[in-house]
């Protein structure tokens, strides 16, 4: 899977990131670093140290990254993150989503939600910030409040695959974000007609929003709403409203189930970093591997296969 990996089009910018004249130890192939990044994710490998063991003891691991005699240690893992930054990873997804753009696999509605993560850290003393990750922040976050960041994510619902997202401190607003979620969407050549939300989402801004992009809005009202065949959810979870809106609706689900495999089978609940950008790169290989997997599947023709996580990473 990982050797089918097509990074041609970024492997000169991941060179570039290392010297080429000069004094220093020749580095490691970037691509193979970054394949092993990705396989961390895959295999659901808890550390850099545990990949490091993994490649030294697992030849077969190791020449599927691209690895030959030697493999690289644990702190090297640590240097290329940092070393690649926020923009470089995001750089990889775009070329990742390009790539299944082009095969025709993302379309359909776009759902835009967010999910809650854990930060690496204790809460701070004025129990709003973080103790060892100063960028976190207490918010709402599963069943109550929590210290993390919040991953905004869009989705497609043909492929329930993520296209676009954002990492910020758990605080923060969701509305704050559907606007820059939208045009980044956008900006990668994704188009959409209808933009799936729940009530979270539910101001004027936010519509307005939607609009201004081409596109229409199925967000659910509150309860309280006296607008005439509104969309809204009653207290028994079932959606009332236009029929067609209805039908739209219940497609929202599909987000909730990218954010049940990134978490389960692609660490993506395992923080175990520091700081926003950090946070930002360790979803950004979540959200890759996933890709990863629909990519595969796709160049094998079998697209039953785009969401089996496990079907590829448990042979």
């Amino acid at each position: 899977m990982l050797g089918s990996l097509d990074l041609g089009s970024i492997r000169g910018f991941l060179m570039s990131l290392y010297h080429k004249v000069g004094r220093g130890r020749k580095p490691y192939p970037p691509v193979c670093m970054l394949r092993a990044q990705l396989l961390k994710h895959l295999l659901r490998v808890p550390s850099d140290r545990r990949l490091a063991l993994l490649l030294e003891r697992n030849k077969r691991m190791a020449r599927a990254c691209g690895f030959k005699r030697k493999t690289p240690s644990h702190g090297l893992f640590t240097q290329f993150r940092h070393r690649l930054g926020k923009e470089g990873y995001q750089r990889v997804f775009n070329v990742l989503l390009k790539q299944l753009v082009n095969s025709n696999v993302v379309k359909g509605e776009v759902v835009v939600d967010s999910t809650a993560i854990k930060a690496y850290s204790q809460r701070s003393l004025d129990n709003k910030s973080g103790i060892s990750d100063c960028e976190a922040r207490v918010g709402r976050g599963g069943r109550g409040f929590m210290l993390g960041y919040k991953v905004h994510t869009a989705c497609c619902t043909s492929c329930e695959l993520p296209m676009t997202f954002m990492v910020e401190p758990c605080n923060r607003n969701d509305k704050c974000f559907i606007k820059p979620l939208l045009e980044k969407l956008k900006a990668q050549g994704v188009s959409f007609k209808t933009v799936l939300a729940d009530a979270q989402y539910n101001s004027a801004n936010v519509r307005k929003t939607v609009r201004e992009c081409g596109a229409e809005a199925v967000i659910h009202y509150r309860k309280s709403s006296r607008i005439k065949n509104a969309l809204k959810v009653g207290r028994d979870f079932i959606v009332h409203g236009v029929k067609r809106l209805v039908r739209l609706f219940r497609k929202r689900v599909c987000i909730e189930r990218v954010f049940s495999r990134a978490k389960e089978w692609l660490l993506l609940n395992h923080l175990r970093v520091r700081g926003l950008e950090q946070a930002f790169i360790h979803a950004c290989l979540s959200f890759s591997a996933m890709l990863i997997v629909a990519l595969t599947a796709v160049r094998q023709r079998q697209p039953s296969l785009i969401r089996s996580i496990k079907h590829y990473t448990t042979q």
